[in-house]
């Protein structure tokens, strides 16, 4: 194995003292190199209590620090060599050497076998859990360093969730009928061990691992075909039987508390359940198709950091503005894109920002998907009569500073949110549109009138997610001549000539992508715009005078992210494009 460069090769030993001694030693090593700064290492330092482990976990999720160099810092720290995990192929015979429960706790994982000595790669190689490994291996082992994102994707491969699959499926592969169905519902809310349960178990684990957003159980006429979103894009992960279907919408429909006996009906829900050592929220929504019933789960980590504004990927200028925006004492502020454009999580980041003692901050949304400490969270209702329209109406009643509205969907919804702005409030909302200026008519379509719209909405701001080049495997490459068209027609002259994708490697999953970034435009309602919009003017009008008066596009940020080799030109036409 490789080396990384600055990284020595030195006998495995613990350096001496406690591991907040080596925290210490890795976040100087990171401040000198200008990968963290002197603030972000004392929150650091504090919230990971003297665990080098948590600490590196918190140095990579929350404050962005580079994998390798964190590894190499990580090395440098306890004298443990660190090595260059690009071309590492587990081998065989080193699969599940190590139990699952060990290697997980102590984030490390065997890579190969060398003269009857076991190489382990792991983030943190205190005494403690080395002796730990050590016992669990029973032969000697030698240990190398690898940041803890790249050594829990090594064991994601090693110890899927999926491996028994086929077992547990051949074990429901019986007479589908009424009484099949009944014997299931009362055998699955009993046992644990019931192969039903220890199926759903297996691909709601598996989906969390492969960093999953959805999972879609579809019946087809031969067979029952599961498929995971993953980065924005459907996978499919494995095709069960088509006589396991029943047992398995009828067990998700328990879990979430819905009626297993309607199947004409959509239906909705959600169960929690904790995946490795991670407490998950999942959403649970049926509808009927000609081959049986559908199932899309939505899952939510409630143990995921919340992001702040400043960590979003806003670029300098757009951020500043932006801040300023939702600082405002009131008006409205819209967040506009797609389904799954990252608008919930922009808004939550935007909370956080504003967020203070002498603040009352209050949200109605549909559903709360994630819980703040400090803020008055309300989840719509439809049976009990709360709506957003009604549960907006009610907050007026609350005195609050700052509304988040989760989602404007009708004129009711739409006219006490603006009435809501234009009395000295700061609302916050998310509106469904292709863009900043598109979701400006959505307004007008919805028969807002034009005049209220001009004077309650301070800026729109429009976004989309893109996925990012996977940086285990980035290479150069030559883009085709429609590619490069389409780089030069829209990056504003840009004379880049050397561009970048991802080959694929065991840290995306072959994709050559691993996770996404966001594209913003920020819409800032000028007295020019007011005027225009007063005058029902059209998306086009409206888009050229903010183009004229700054305003940078959606693909003119994204063609940046390419130039700057965050992404690639396909995923922007994919994503963004319009001819």
């Amino acid at each position: 194995m490789a080396l990384f460069k600055g990284s020595k090769e030195a006998a495995p030993s613990a350096v001496e003292g406690e591991s907040s001694t080596e925290c210490m030693k890795v976040g100087q090593a990171l401040v000198e190199g200008g990968h963290l700064t002197a603030e972000h290492l004392a929150q650091a330092l504090a919230q990971a209590n003297g665990d080098l482990l948590q600490f590196a976990d918190i140095l990579l999720g929350r404050y962005g620090t580079g994998r390798t160099e964190l590894a190499i810092a990580i090395s440098a720290a306890t004298g443990v060599p660190a090595v260059d995990t690009k071309g590492i192929v587990i081998a065989d015979e080193v699969k599940g050497v190590l139990d699952e429960a060990v290697v997980r706790r102590h984030c490390a994982v065997a890579v190969a076998e060398e003269g009857g000595t076991l190489v382990v790669l792991c983030s943190d190689p205190a005494p403690a859990r080395r002796a730990e490994l050590e016992a669990a291996a029973k032969r000697p082992v030698k240990f190398f360093i690898s940041d803890p994102s790249t050594v829990r994707t090594f064991i994601d491969l090693v110890y899927r969730a999926d491996a028994d699959i086929s077992r547990l499926v051949a074990s429901l592969e019986t007479t589908d009928d009424q009484a099949k169905l009944a014997a299931i519902a009362a055998e699955v809310s009993l046992d644990d061990q019931a192969p039903v349960i220890q199926l759903v178990s297996r691909i709601v684990s598996q989906a969390m691992r492969d960093r999953a957003s959805d999972i879609h159980i579809e019946p087809t006429d031969e067979h029952v075909r599961v498929r995971f979103r993953i980065d924005g894009h459907l996978v499919e992960t494995f095709s069960l039987p088509q006589g396991v279907h029943a047992a398995l919408t009828s067990r998700l429909k328990i879990m979430s508390g819905m009626n297993i006996v309607e199947k004409r009906r959509p239906q909705d829900g959600q169960f929690s359940t904790v995946i490795d050592g991670k407490e998950v929220d999942v959403r649970v929504a049926s509808v009927a198709t000609v081959f049986g019933e559908k199932i899309v789960m939505r899952i939510l980590d409630k143990g995921r950091s919340m992001i702040g504004l400043a960590e979003l990927g806003f670029p300098r200028e757009t951020y500043l503005h932006y801040s300023k925006m939702i600082h405002a004492p009131f008006g409205m502020v819209i967040c506009a894109g797609p389904t799954g454009a990252g608008k919930t999580t922009t808004l939550y980041a935007s909370l956080l920002e504003v967020n203070s003692a002498g603040k009352n901050i209050t949200t109605v949304e549909d559903p709360v998907e994630y819980v703040f400490p400090g803020i008055n969270q309300i989840q719509t209702n439809d049976q009990a009569g709360l709506t957003f329209a009604t549960g907006l109406k009610a907050i007026l009643r609350q005195d609050p500073d700052v509304i988040l509205v989760g989602e404007i969907r009708d004129a009711d919804t739409a006219r006490i949110a603006v009435q809501s702005a234009l009395t000295g409030h700061l609302v916050l909302s998310s509106l469904h549109g292709t863009d900043s200026v598109a979701a400006l008519h959505r307004f007008l379509d919805m028969g807002i009138e034009a005049f209220l719209i001009a004077s309650s909405v301070v800026g729109v701001i429009g976004q989309r997610l893109l996925r990012r080049v996977c940086d285990s495997c980035k290479e150069p490459y030559t883009p085709g001549a429609e590619e490069l068209a389409v780089f030069r027609q829209n990056s504003g002259g840009s004379e880049k000539s050397v561009f970048y994708r991802g080959a694929g490697c065991n840290f995306c999953a072959g994709t050559g992508y691993r996770d996404r970034i966001g594209v913003y435009e920020l819409l800032r309602i000028t007295p020019e715009l007011r005027r225009l919009i007063v005058g029902w003017a059209t998306t086009e009008e409206l888009r050229r005078l903010a183009v004229a008066q700054g305003m940078r596009t959606m693909l003119r940020e994204a063609m940046a992210l390419v130039e700057n080799d965050v992404t690639t030109i396909p995923e922007v036409v994919r994503t963004l494009f319009a001819s």
